[in-house]
This record gives structure tokens, sequence and C-alpha cells, in this order.
């Protein structure tokens, strides 16, 4: 492929929106990679290019934190982490599940099993679980042990799905191939075997614990690492953490969509956090230092003289640490200035001689104010 400077943007490559569902991006890949099969373009250079670039675009965009690295700083985000395809091979490998685990357009229409692969293997299904952390949790990183329930190779037969001492045998109406192949002219049609089912063989005396399924649900605890600055909806892939695959076939993956906990004091504006804060008349108009709470615990703050409610005051680097690894985000306070709704004898006498000296040096803004009543009402 060519240098990083020379790339198409990915998004341009696969011609879907930067905000394109996955499910979007899945589509879109998938109908350029069967535009450009090296099957349906022998020899063509340029569909190769194209073939390989698709991929390159669809390995990076289908990856959420990929994704998101991408979208922030461009091809220098995801350096060294997008796999540039050297070959169809590749390609095949790493997204052979798009092609409906073919790597021949025409199995894709057609029905067979993938060039090479013995017939009945299956890859084993994804799964996906909600992960729900704390803002605390988001702010440092942590692991999370999840139990799940998921299909596992049986113990007693082995995958096989027969009883023991007995093995499955050949399917006669396919010969073992799984799918029955019918010549029309020049063209040779593929469809799955309907005796097996694409399995390729026959179970006659099928294993009691798994009655024939060659796997059966037992419960597993994973280990999930959470990086810090995760955001509510991203998930995480665990590659080969899905269910197995049926005879002998790769794994799934599992993929762990995040919750975010709602936080009683803080709320979350990307990397930056923002807290209410009351604070009392006199300190709004005088100044002074009051302790906040952050999430690594108390910190003073500032107040400048002649705060106003509702103003904002940024601490730097208090806020939650990027995803990428590079730099904190901020913590925001809005100042709440309180009203007494309560005053002792001393405190009214005290606020009763402020409001006549208030009178007496009427402050610009007011006096800005009363200036445009009198103009429009004499």
């Amino acid at each position: 492929m060519s240098l990083a400077s020379d790339k198409r943007d990915y998004y341009e490559v696969l011609g879907v929106p930067k905000n394109g569902e996955p499910e979007a991006v899945k589509r879109a890949y998938r109908k350029i990679a069967l535009r450009y099969h090296p099957d349906k373009n022998p020899g063509n250079k340029e569909a190769e290019e194209r073939f390989k670039e698709a991929a390159e675009a669809y390995e990076v965009l289908s990856d959420t934190e990929k994704r998101e690295r991408y979208d922030r700083f461009g091809f220098a985000g995801v350096g060294g982490q997008s796999r540039q395809f050297q070959s169809f091979e590749e390609v095949f490998s790493a997204f052979g599940d798009i092609f409906g685990g073919g790597g021949s357009i025409f199995e894709e229409f057609f029905g067979g099993g993938r060039r090479g692969q013995r017939a009945g293997r299956g890859r084993g299904a994804h799964l996906k679980v909600d992960l729900e952390v704390t803002l605390a949790e988001v702010h440092e990183g942590t692991r999370k042990t999840i139990e799940i329930t998921r299909n596992e190779i049986c113990s007693t037969c082995r995958g096989t799905g027969a009883k023991q001492g007995t093995r499955p045998v050949r399917c006669t109406e396919c010969g073992g191939r799984g799918e029955i192949v019918r010549s029309q002219g020049f063209f040779a049609l593929r469809s799955t075997c309907p005796r097996c089912h694409g399995q390729g063989e026959m179970i006659e005396s099928p294993c009691g614990d798994c009655r024939g399924a060659g796997r059966r649900p037992e419960k597993r605890q994973i280990t999930v690492k959470i990086p810090a600055g995760v955001h509510h909806g991203m998930q995480l892939r665990i590659q080969g953490e899905g269910e197995s695959g049926m005879r002998g076939g790769t794994r799934g993956d599992l993929f762990c969509e995040i919750i975010v906990r709602k936080h009683p004091l803080f709320k979350r504006d990307g990397d930056n956090l923002l807290l209410e804060v009351p604070i009392g008349f006199a300190t709004a108009a005088l100044g002074g230092e009051i302790e906040v709470p952050t999430l690594k615990g108390k910190s003073t703050l500032k107040i400048p003289r002649g705060t106003q409610s509702g103003s904002l005051l940024r601490m730097k680097g208090m806020g939650l640490p990027r995803l990428d690894g590079y730099g904190q985000g901020d913590q925001y306070v809005r100042a709440v200035v309180e009203v007494p709704t309560k005053l002792d004898t001393e405190q009214e006498e005290v606020l009763r001689r402020y409001a006549a000296l208030e009178e007496q040096n009427v402050s610009s803004g007011r006096r800005g104010f009363l200036d445009k009543v009198r103009e429009l009402f004499g």
C-alpha cells in the first residue's frame, strides 16, 4: 500500500458518513469487497489494490476503539495498528465471516464452504454483554470479572456429537463435502446438502450429554480489562471468548458494551466533568477559597471577587483521562450563589445597612437598566 500521506480517507474508501452505524460500515465494505473480489477480477491489479484498501478501512472502522482514535487523530491515531493487507489470503483470514465464511465470490452466492476448509466446521457465535462501570472506574480504569453461559465443546464426545465408542459417518448424499453440485450448461451450481445440512457427516448414535450437538452450555468466568476514559455505549471486543465453533471451528468473540452509571454529583461532557457548587453570598462578593470534591478527592478552589451565580470556574486537568492516553480533561465548577432565606436580627441589620449604601452607590449594570426603563416609560 502507499504511504499514509497518499492514502484515501477510510470513510471515503467505504463511502459511508462519519456518523455511519456499524451495520452500515459492514454493508458498505461487503459491497465493495464483492465488487473487487479476486474471483471476479482475475489479474486486475487495480481491483486487487481496491480490495485490500477496503479491507484496511474496514479493519479500522469496524473496531470501536480504533475508529475513535482515527476520528480524532486521523492516520496517526492508528499508526502501527491498522493492518496493511499484502495478500487476499490475509483478508479472507481476517474477515472471512463477511463473505459468509468463504473466500470465493461464487461461494457467497451459491452457499458453498470455504476453500480448503473441512466441511461442517463453523465459527462460533459472537456474544454480547452489558458491563456497568462507575465514573470513578472510568477515571482510573478497572478490571471486571463477569460470568457468562456459552456453548462449549462437549467433554463426553469431544465435540463429535457421537455416542462414546462410535463415530460420525460420512454423508452418503454429498460424499462428505457438505454440498451438492449440479451442472447446468457451463455453470456448476452449489447448494447445501439437504441430508447432513452442510456438516458432511451423519450421526447415527448421538451423544447422550449433548444430544448430538457436539456442544453444551456451560458457565464461564471472564476477566475484562476496561481502559481509563471509556465512554458510555462503547463496545470492547474480546477475541476468542464467544461460543466454541462447530466441529473444531474457531471461537466467536465477546462484545462488552460499556454502561457508565450516573454520578450523584458529576455530569460528564466528553472528557470534562461539570459540578454545581453552592457558595455563600458573602464569598461570591468578597472572593475566597472553598473545598470542592473531585474524582481524586477534595481540592481547594479559588473564588474570584464578584463571582456571579452561574459562573463556570475551571479546574485544569481534573477531568477524565483521554482514551488514547494523551492528556486529561478539565473539571468545571458552576457557582450557584445562595440567597439566605432566614436571617437573625444581627444579619438583617447588617444587610439593611448594606442596602442603604447600595442605593447611594448604584452599580453600573443596575444604573444602565434604570436608564432604559426611564427612556421607555418616562
